[in-house]
């Protein structure tokens, strides 16, 4: 918010008070008003929300002594929120007056100095308290985020390559049901005196700045209850278990964290929820593998078909089997391609199914099989498959 705005509004008349109010009236007033205008019990009400933050900016700045009186003399000197010079302006003729050279620290018209009437750095430095530019102040009460809620799930392979719908039960703080959020064993908490009612407590941190953390008190809720609820104890919040239906996409892998935007633990005065993370474990399957977008499986063959070369089905993950054409003299741990046949990946294109060539060897022979092998390996009888491997290894 600018300088030029914090001038014009009338903070008096937000919180109802005259100008001439005392502290006791100021505090009394503002009070009364929290308690109406709360968040926690507008539940949904976007406009008692606003009419909340107007409350509690005006609170901060009439509460403090200091700030009330360099505001009621910032907006004696404006007249709310402008500079008008009187006939014949400034020096006896016309002068445009602006907000940016005021609060900037930048020269005048006429050369008189920086700053507003040689005010130095500019008025901005001298209503930095007020406008928390040094010190004091601090974030408003807001719309607190849920918290993140960490969960897992086991697939079996099929669902995590073709995505599954699953039931997870969470828990996580929610609103009490018991006092309806409000801490309080009646419904009826008090705006906390430390903070009042902002949530938040200013500490220095030296240099002219000043940080704010969660009040000790109120744990930052802004309400204190009178009688605590049973339940929560008054904190306003409770455990609450909810079972859930998520949706894991389809080609999630092993070990992968899935994160669900606002479907974690519900946020606190009108905030959004948290996320939950979903940590995936998948089980193994008896014939097919993975690797990374592309599932594997291994494929026995025979002497025969790897020697001569052949077709061979395959089957796929969930649908009709493929057939691959061996060329002849496939070598055992071959692996091919069936393009397509994979997992999904997250544009819903599909990776391949990689298929590895196992040349199966036969352990017992009978009959006209192994007269064919004898024949065989009398007709190769001149080749020596290891010659190569010999000579590589004298070469060494």
């Amino acid at each position: 918010m600018s300088t030029k705005d914090f001038i014009e509004k009338d903070y008096y008349k937000v919180l109802g008070v005259p100008k001439d109010a005392t502290e006791a009236e100021i505090k009394k007033a503002y009070r009364k008003l929290a308690r109406e205008f709360h968040p926690d019990a507008n539940k949904g009400n976007a406009r008692a929300e606003e009419r909340f933050k107007e409350i509690s900016e005006a609170n901060d700045v009439l509460g403090d002594a200091k700030k009330r009186k360099e505001y009621d003399e910032a907006r004696a000197l404006f007249g709310n929120g402008g500079y008008r010079a009187g006939p014949g302006g400034a020096n006896g003729g016309s002068y445009n007056f602006d907000f940016g050279d005021l609060f900037g620290g930048g020269p005048q018209p006429g050369g008189q100095g920086s700053g507003a009437g040689g005010f130095g750095g500019g008025l901005g430095d001298v209503f930095g308290g007020l406008f928390n530019r040094g010190g004091g102040g601090g974030p408003r009460t807001q719309p607190r985020r849920g918290q993140d809620i960490e969960s897992e799930v086991t697939l079996s392979f099929t669902e995590a390559i073709e995505g599954a719908t699953v039931p997870l039960r969470m828990s996580s703080q929610a609103a009490c049901k018991a006092c309806s959020g409000t801490g309080d064993k009646n419904g009826n908490p008090r705006v906390c005196p430390t903070c009042v009612g902002t949530g938040q407590v200013a500490r220095g941190s030296g240099g002219g700045f000043s940080l704010t953390d969660p009040c000790p008190d109120c744990k930052g809720r802004g309400l204190i209850a009178e009688e605590p609820c049973e339940v929560c104890h008054g904190s306003g919040r409770a455990k609450s278990s909810r079972t859930m239906q998520v949706r894991i996409p389809a080609g999630v892998s092993d070990g992968q964290r899935i994160r669900l935007r606002g479907k974690g633990a519900p946020g606190e005065r009108g905030g959004p929820g948290g996320d939950l993370y979903v940590t995936v474990h998948v089980g193994a399957h008896p014939v097919f593998g993975r690797k990374d977008d592309n599932l594997t499986v291994t494929v026995p063959v025979t002497f025969a078909e790897a020697a001569l070369g052949g077709e061979v089905r395959v089957p796929t993950l969930g649908g009709p089997p493929v057939t691959l054409k061996l060329p002849p003299g496939t070598p055992n741990g071959r692996t091919m391609r069936a393009r397509g046949k994979g997992a999904f990946r997250k544009d819903g294109t599909r990776g391949d199914l990689l298929v590895t060539v196992e040349v199966s060897v036969p352990t017992g022979l009978t009959g006209k099989a192994r007269d064919a092998l004898e024949a065989y390996r009398e007709a190769t009888a001149g080749e020596d498959p290891r010659a190569d491997l010999f000579q590589a290894a004298k070469g060494a």
